[in-house]
């Protein structure tokens, strides 16, 4: 699509309201809290991309994937990490075919085969450019975006701003039908006030006690309720802590399946137990003897 084709007609809201937000991601095992289920009903109302930070293994990668399945869009992810950049993240072009093509083309008219070897048969989209092209639902994931280098943003801008991508050759490709975008940053550096005036913002910290039971008895529904209490009531102890890694929702989980295996549905697990699978939650020694001494499970 050229720059003079009209902009993208956003669809309707996938969400009647907050309640439904929350019903219908606790249909697919995600215990959304009211806040939680309010960004994502104004990200999708208003059709803003949602900036979801907070602590690692919170559930904010777990979030987009949850508005995925109940709104039965496409997961497209772009996983950043240092060094990835345009090439990695929006499109680039197959050069090996490339060349096969201009030397099948060896003495034909140079401009037409210059021409042809920068087409769409030559493009190959890369997760923002597939995104902005899709014309079905789709939720794009930009994963811990704070791991890209600073001049990865600079795409981003413009990807956000327009829902529109330049390609040079082919000129400027624009989304038809707007994704439903999140961001996701565990804050390891500051992201620029730019690219977070255009997304509302959303903070997810570790659950309370009780959401986070809930939680583990959702995916580990087998679990012992009193099981699930003890695992919740040290997991707080253990985050109350000055310890190197912090456990997250995700250990809980973890830990609570390695208990139940260990010690089926019906067994409550002892000190000796517990003090043994410490290493499911915390994954450092000295972490781990210092939990075990302030719990007292040496």
């Amino acid at each position: 699509m050229s720059s003079a084709e009209p902009a993208p007609t956003d669809a309707p809201g996938q969400f009647a309201d907050i309640a439904d937000v929350i019903d219908r991601l606790a249909g697919v095992g995600y215990l959304a809290s009211k806040s939680v289920a309010t960004a994502v009903f104004l990200a999708d109302r208003l059709g803003k991309p949602l900036l979801v930070e907070g602590p690692a293994g919170v559930g904010k990668t777990e979030l987009a994937r949850a508005v995925a399945q109940v709104t039965g869009a496409e997961l497209v992810r772009l996983q950043c990490y240092e060094g990835v950049d345009e090439s990695r993240a929006l499109y680039e072009w197959n050069h090996a075919k490339q060349i096969l093509r201009i030397q099948a083309g060896v003495g034909s008219d140079w401009d037409e085969t210059a021409h042809s070897v920068f087409s769409e048969e030559f493009l190959l989209s890369r997760p923002l450019l597939t995104a902005i092209r899709r014309e079905d639902p789709t939720v794009l994931l930009i994963d811990e975006t704070d791991k890209a280098d600073i001049e990865i943003e600079g795409l981003l801008l413009e990807v956000l701003s327009d829902f529109a991508v330049t390609v040079p050759e082919l000129g400027t490709i624009t989304a038809t039908r707007r994704p439903f975008v999140v961001l996701t940053s565990n804050a390891t550096r500051e992201l620029s006030e730019a690219l977070k005036r255009r997304c509302l913002f959303l903070y997810i910290d570790f659950p309370d006690a009780d959401l986070e039971r809930r939680i583990l008895l959702e995916r580990v529904p087998q679990l012992p309720a009193a099981v699930a209490d003890q695992v919740v009531r040290i997991v707080g102890v253990l985050r109350s802590m000055t310890l190197k890694k912090t456990p997250s929702v995700a250990e809980t989980i973890d830990w609570g399946r390695t208990l139940l295996a260990l010690g089926g549905a019906d067994a409550t697990p002892s000190a000796e137990v517990l003090r043994a699978t410490l290493g499911v939650v915390l994954k450092h020694r000295g972490d781990i003897d210092k939990a075990g001494a302030e719990l007292k499970l040496s």
